[in-house]
């Protein structure tokens, strides 16, 4: 149901309580910065910006290697919040490898799974955030792949 990476987080985080829960978070939230694109690294597509439910710039970068795996790198703006951080670090492993159509069938189902009801109640809009970003550069690849074969032909 999920990629293979994501169902362990996901297993994981299951398997915790509330307090947990909270706490791994926070460790995942620490390991954001190394999800952040390495200087001069080139990327598929780069989407770059500052959304309105967001409190800060977010760079999403996707690199589709030959095998058709994706691998991202997500840049955080200085005010961006701890639960976004630490879903951006959670997404950016357990994304990792998946194809570009993997990642548009990843249900949003999880999410309550890793950070609680009462977070998702909370920050409904931040606990979702990434990963429709991340779904919204794979849908821009997936389109420009199509219309590059449909010219080909």
């Amino acid at each position: 149901m999920y990629p293979p990476h994501l169902g362990e987080i996901v297993d994981l985080f299951d398997a915790l309580s509330d307090e947990e829960k909270r706490e791994n978070l926070i460790a995942y939230a620490d390991n954001a910065p190394r999800c952040a694109p390495a200087p001069g690294a080139a990327f598929d597509l780069e989407d770059v910006r500052k959304d309105e439910e967001c409190t800060d710039t977010v760079g999403v970068f996707l690199q589709v290697d030959d095998g058709r795996r994706a691998h991202f790198r997500i840049s955080l703006g200085p005010q961006v919040q701890t639960l976004t951080k630490a879903m951006t670090a959670i997404l950016c492993r357990g994304l990792d490898g998946a194809t570009p159509e993997e990642v548009m069938e990843v249900p949003q189902d999880f999410v309550p799974r890793i950070v609680g009801g009462q977070l998702v109640r909370l920050r409904s809009q931040t606990v979702y955030y990434i990963l429709t970003r991340m779904k919204s550069v794979c849908k821009v690849w997936l389109n420009r792949e199509r219309a590059a074969a449909a010219g080909g032909r």
